[in-house]
């Protein structure tokens, strides 16, 4: 699938080559003027946005949005629902921290659907309720972008439209803080993940956004935090509102040592934006209950034909009998018969780790793959329509056009859509931490 945009904007490339040059000089400045790095390495390294039309963008919101109402429902059921419970999959640890009511009933303030739009098709292949992370890299990328010599001469013959959702996300957090705490002083701000991690330039763009805008802030490793007279600090730094980035299956792993950051959750020294009340929801066999028979009677007859539209079958392996198309089928067998049109995931990962992937194994290797996931979490997921376009890519070497897969990325506050970004990838694994890059998203008109 390609735009009109797009095809306009190669077009101007064909037509006037010198703007492609001066483009990638001031690229390349801006980046390194402001480390837009992720894990070391240049995260934008291309010279268009991903267009869509404003019908499209309208198409995008109003399905993220019935979809996401779904999903509010599956995080208020599920606390008390057995069957649902269970097949979401919470740990025992996981288990004791969503029992701690932090204070509001939202069951994800800040999330992420990861998607693929197509001529044919608009359709998700996950969610990431729990700690959504590029929201500042899209802002940083969208100015960037706009300052393009191509960019600004393209914009002579087409409206544009980029999306900021910094603003958005430091409004949830003060909304959430003022709901629980009520109005008084501003709260003093705690972005929280483990040292070292790639996404450590984005924690930087969000204390610089938040002091800029008169908050007080600081970028703490859960490990390094003290309850002192009832209070969170980080060093000399009183947090009173946690933006919280490092993700419970991480804390959980060193949890002895994160002692203070789970007693302030626990006893409500801080506010927690998002609680962990969303791994109700961030389990990857999220879509499994969406997809699930059993459920439907919990949703409208808008929200099941979103669901049918764009949410991908998805079921658990392991030795059962299920239904797929309303026939009754044994699940190994099915996925082993269908590996051409399905994808094994683990249910609680990221980056895409312990993926396999059908269509590009044999056989064996794939039967391997079955036995790998039942020996642990998977899910079996059916397979999206996926699109591509051309890019312009920057390398050492000069700008290449490439083909690559166009992974659309909604970002949602309070369950509404307030912009996006697009993942860039050569590969069927199009996320950052497995080598994608990055590039905002933008409507043209």
């Amino acid at each position: 699938m390609t735009s009109q945009a797009a095809h306009d904007y190669m077009s101007l490339i064909e037509r006037k080559p010198a703007l492609l040059e001066e483009s990638r000089a001031h690229l390349e400045q801006r980046l390194n003027e402001v480390r837009f790095v992720f894990g070391g390495r240049m995260l934008s390294p291309y010279l268009r946005p991903h267009f869509v039309t404003r019908a499209e963008w309208q198409q995008i919101t109003k399905t993220c949005e019935t979809v996401w109402s779904a999903i509010e429902k599956v995080g208020r059921i599920a606390p008390t629902d057995k069957v649902m419970l269970e097949q979401i999959g919470l740990t025992a640890g996981e288990r004791e921290l969503v029992a701690v009511d932090p204070g509001y009933e939202n069951v994800s303030v800040t999330s992420r659907l990861d998607s693929f739009l197509t001529d044919e098709s608009y359709q998700f292949v996950e969610l990431n309720a729990e700690c959504p992370a590029g929201i500042a890299y899209q802002d940083v990328a969208a100015d960037i972008f706009c300052g393009l010599p191509l960019m600004r001469e393209f914009t002579k013959d087409h409206r544009i439209t980029p999306m900021y959702c910094r603003q958005n996300m430091l409004d949830a957090l003060l909304s959430i803080y003022e709901s629980v705490r009520g109005r008084g002083e501003k709260p003093r701000i705690g972005i929280v993940d483990y040292k070292g991690l790639p996404t450590q330039r984005e924690f930087e763009l969000f204390k610089e956004f938040f002091e800029n805008n008169g908050y007080s802030a600081t970028i703490a490793d859960p490990r390094d935090l003290e309850l002192r007279e009832g209070k969170l600090h980080h060093g000399d730094f009183r947090i009173d509102l946690v933006y919280r980035r490092v993700l419970t299956t991480e804390l959980l792993e060193k949890i002895d040592e994160c002692q203070a950051f789970v007693e302030a959750y626990k006893t409500g020294a801080a506010v927690f934006v998002n609680s962990f009340r969303t791994k109700y929801v961030h389990k990857k066999m999220l879509f499994g209950v969406l997809t699930d028979e059993r459920h439907q009677r919990y949703f409208s007859d808008e929200e099941r034909e979103a669901i049918r539209r764009s949410v991908p079958w998805t079921r658990r392996i392991e030795e059962a009998q299920t239904t797929y198309n309303n026939e009754t089928v044994e699940l190994l067998e099915f996925v082993r018969e269908q590996r051409d049109r399905l994808v094994l995931k683990p249910n609680d990962d990221y980056g895409g780790h312990g993926i396999f992937i059908g269509w590009e194994s044999d056989a064996s290797a794939w039967d391997a793959a079955i036995e790998s996931a039942l020996a642990g979490d998977y899910l079996a997921q059916e397979r999206v329509t996926t699109s591509r376009e051309i890019f312009p890519f920057v390398d050492e070497g000069g700008v290449h056009m490439i083909d690559q897969l166009l992974d659309l990325d909604p970002l949602l506050f309070f369950g509404r859509v307030a912009g996006a970004f697009t993942r860039l990838s050569s590969s069927s694994l199009a996320n950052v931490t497995s080598g994608a890059g990055m590039v905002p998203t933008m409507i043209a008109e």
